[in-house]
């Protein structure tokens, strides 16, 4: 799984596209390409270790508000590797004020 630096993505960047499920369809962001676009990805992780990817904050205060994400082929990675394993978990923060 490969991570895009908030900062490097513009918004022009993001395209709406449709999320189709069998009884909704929800909306998500794909990503154009773009030379400026600063991609990492954590090598070696083990089983014990998690990374969380913010997708959507609603404050417009100059924070990250999308992360982009994307999975790929690692080159370096053995031909027996078993593959990757995802679990995607959502949830809702709210903070208020005092």
């Amino acid at each position: 799984m490969a991570v895009c630096a908030a900062g490097s993505v513009a918004p022009r960047d993001l395209v709406p596209s449709d999320l189709v499920y069998a009884h909704r369809t929800g909306e998500t962001y794909s990503v154009t390409y773009n030379p400026t676009h600063r991609w990492f990805y954590l090598s070696g992780m083990g089983t014990e270790e998690a990374l969380r990817i913010k997708c959507f904050d609603s404050a417009t205060d100059g924070r990250a508000r999308f992360g982009a994400s994307h999975a790929f082929n690692d080159p370096t990675s053995p031909p027996d590797v078993p593959p990757r394993e995802s679990i995607e978990i959502r949830a809702l923060v709210f903070h208020t004020a005092h």
